[in-house]
């Protein structure tokens, strides 16, 4: 898997638009960055100062315009975790990448912002190319969506929506913060992806049932249907892909639906095998665990006879543990050592909640559990990452 309103940023018909960070890197206790908002008075240990701590939980408020650092936590726990701090990035961010320079790319309505995380300032922001309309927010906004670095850092891949037509991927060049190619795809890019060579990108078009394969050079593309329940419905079907993850072995998508379905998509031949899935739930996010873990989260029921939320926890076997979720989530990240997932409470429709549920991943089914974490952090949350 990966991925969100009233300020509008000056001056992004053209070029990349400025801010100035702190030129220090550091900010007073009590006082804020340039381009900073503080979401919560933050205690005086985590006052916003110096350089952001390893670990730190980066995500996007789709309802702030704003990007919110978060404190794990003890050992990542999110016991005694608070967010830290917040920067403006424009309006109704989605979806964000950090890359190894530790720039943060992050999917907003009115182009692709760009924060340098270590001293949490904007650097600026990239307008998109493609037209989508006025600026405005909610679930069906126009501008990016999904999106993804190349292996290499030296592309940002953007799925882009156009309110009521095919959306298209842009190509950003890291080091110039410029668009230098378009591709066409299918409707509102949820996901974007990228294999594990860098040679294509795929975009899950959640309108249009299908994953649009880019070649990363020429940016051809090939259109191919991902709808193990079929297509009947169209645009008002619930039974729809919405992320995707790459699975780096093999270079296959994993495509969750309704806690039902695995969709498996080998991008070579566009061929989808299914295997069954048991948590009977709407599914959005979707993260893959060192292991080979697939991490997929539940929103909650669409219909009388589905299950609640939940996050899945499907080890490469095949064997999944349902763990319950308070209230529908949106995306998920997982630590690096496979340890512990965090999911984001925004959730693209209504019924959302501000912050982060952290799920201890070594617990065992047949052992004693610790209930899951709620860490209260943020507005409509939905992209995640960990710094």
């Amino acid at each position: 898997m990966a991925l969100i309103a009233a300020a509008a940023l000056a001056g992004c018909t053209s070029g990349t638009t400025e801010a100035t960070p702190d030129p220090t890197g550091t900010t007073a206790p009590g006082s804020t960055a340039p381009g900073t908002t503080a979401t919560a008075t933050p205690a005086p240990s985590r006052a916003p100062t110096g350089r952001t701590p390893e670990g730190t939980l980066l995500m996007a408020d789709f309802g702030g315009d704003t990007v919110t650092f978060v404190d794990p936590g003890r050992d990542g726990s999110g016991e005694g975790g608070a967010p830290i701090a917040s920067v403006e990035v424009g309006t109704a961010p989605y979806g964000l990448v950090v890359g190894e320079d530790g720039r943060a790319w992050v999917a907003t309505a009115e182009g692709v912002a760009v924060v340098d995380t270590q001293r949490r300032a904007r650097l600026g922001t990239v307008p998109y190319e493609t037209e989508t309309g006025p600026v405005t927010t909610g679930e069906y906004r126009g501008g990016g969506m999904g999106i993804a670095l190349a292996p290499d850092g030296r592309h940002v891949y953007v799925g882009v929506n156009v309110p009521g037509g095919n959306g298209t991927v842009e190509v950003i060049d890291t080091a110039t913060r410029e668009v230098t190619g378009v591709a066409d795809v299918g409707r509102r890019p949820f996901d974007v992806d990228v294999s594990p060579d860098g040679r294509e990108v795929y975009a899950t078009g959640h309108d249009s049932f299908d994953v649009t394969a880019v070649d990363a050079d020429t940016l051809r593309t090939r259109r191919m249907e991902v709808a193990p329940y079929g297509t009947e419905g169209g645009l008002g079907s619930w039974l729809k892909p919405h992320y995707a993850v790459v699975r780096p072995e093999d270079g296959r998508l994993l495509l969750p639906f309704e806690g039902e379905r695995l969709a498996v998509l080998d991008p070579r031949t566009g061929e989808v095998t299914v295997e069954r899935m048991t948590a009977n739930t709407h599914q959005h996010g979707v993260a893959l665990a060192p292991d080979g873990t697939v991490l997929v989260v539940g929103t909650g029921p669409i219909g009388a006879d589905d299950e609640d939320p939940s996050l899945t926890v499907r080890t490469p076997d095949g064997k999944e543990r349902i763990v319950p979720l308070d209230g529908p989530h949106e995306d998920v990240a997982v630590s690096a050592d496979g340890r512990i997932a965090y999911v984001t409470g925004g959730f693209t429709r209504d019924g959302y909640w501000n912050g982060i549920t952290v799920v201890d991943l070594d617990d065992e089914e047949d052992d004693e559990k610790d209930e899951p974490v709620r860490l209260e952090a943020g507005n409509r949350p939905l992209g995640i990452a960990i710094l």
